[in-house]
């Protein structure tokens, strides 16, 4: 069961995050937040989940600033995804250490580039629904959070 906008926005302000908005009904958020590190800011919104909704949902953080300069890097241009494929980063809670031999391609979608704690794939949409996403949770685990390129450049605007 998915959270209210409204009400995940009266979660993040009770936890003194500040300017909080979210952006589309899919549960990104964005704030601000004097100076703590991510995994305690994770912390924080997790407990205020709980606190204020009781319950929580899987959170991932990244400043504005990051999420810019990964977008404006264009990590997708040297795989050169077909036009009508829609590319996505998938935001990682720590460093994959396994080693993953990329890119990985089936069913429309390919894996391209682990980065950090981003990665890089895009897909082409399909009848057979996500199956990108069952490549990306086989390759690196459930606890990742994959937004559209289009929807991480809506959260910098927000």
């Amino acid at each position: 069961m998915n959270a209210k906008m409204p009400d995940l926005i009266r979660a993040f302000e009770s936890a003194g995050f500040t300017r909080v908005k979210t952006v589309i009904s899919s549960g990104n958020v964005v704030f601000d937040h004097d100076g703590a590190p991510v995994d305690e800011l994770e912390r924080i919104a997790e407990q205020a989940m709980t606190d204020t909704l009781g319950k929580t949902f899987g959170t991932t953080v990244r400043p504005v600033d990051h999420l810019r300069t990964i977008v404006d890097a264009d990590h997708h241009a040297p795989f050169k995804p077909p036009v009508e494929a829609k590319q996505l980063i998938t935001f990682l809670k720590r460093p994959h250490e396994a080693e993953v031999s990329l890119p990985l391609e089936g069913d429309g979608a390919a894996i391209c580039k682990l980065e950090g704690v981003e990665v890089y794939s895009h897909y082409l949409p399909n009848d057979k629904g996500p199956l990108f996403m069952t490549m990306l949770e086989k390759t690196f685990g459930k606890q990742i959070t994959t937004r559209t390129v289009d929807t991480v450049r809506k959260c910098i605007k927000a």
